[in-house]
């Protein structure tokens, strides 16, 4: 590990030069959570929210990125971390926030999406938009293993996110 941000290094290589399938992979996960069925800020708000439920500043990082290009605000973006009492959400996005807590946020207590919560989901969402949630979901759960593990360089794009 290094001391200053131009000499971030990963810890492994580019994945891809040993699982060349990764890509296509990938590439079914994003176009699923891209069927139009959902706003893309809104993937990307959960997205950014699980990155920082499991301390990810890889996917933290990407997902500011990703919604700052969607011409979201900095208002927005920073107040996914505290959406819960930010006045910036619609319904909609409030509650896939809360479905990105409680599928990322364990609880020994009781079920994580309750039938409650599962309820006010359908209320915004008819069954492919409910769907395409869990897809995001399901893709940002994918590569979180990568950047908890591999760290992944934080502002570089994919495929030169690594170091050699």
């Amino acid at each position: 590990m290094t001391t200053t941000e131009n000499e971030i290094e990963s810890r492994l290589p580019e994945p891809t030069q040993f699982f060349p399938e990764l890509g296509g992979i990938a590439g079914a996960m994003v176009k699923a959570s891209r069927n139009g069925s959902i706003p893309q800020t809104t993937v990307a708000m959960v997205q950014l929210r699980a990155g920082q439920i499991v301390g990810s500043t890889y996917h933290t990082v990407r997902q500011a990125d990703l919604l700052r290009k969607a011409g979201e605000s900095e208002e927005r973006i920073t107040a996914v971390a505290t959406w819960q009492d930010a006045p910036y959400f619609t319904a909609a996005e409030r509650v896939a926030l809360e479905l990105a807590d409680a599928v990322f946020t364990a609880n020994h207590l009781a079920e994580r999406v309750s039938d409650e919560l599962f309820a006010r989901a359908a209320d915004h969402y008819d069954d492919k938009g409910l769907w395409t949630l869990i897809m995001a979901l399901s893709q940002i759960c994918f590569f979180i293993p990568v950047a908890l593990i591999a760290k992944p360089i934080p502002g570089m794009p994919p495929g030169k996110n690594y170091s050699s």
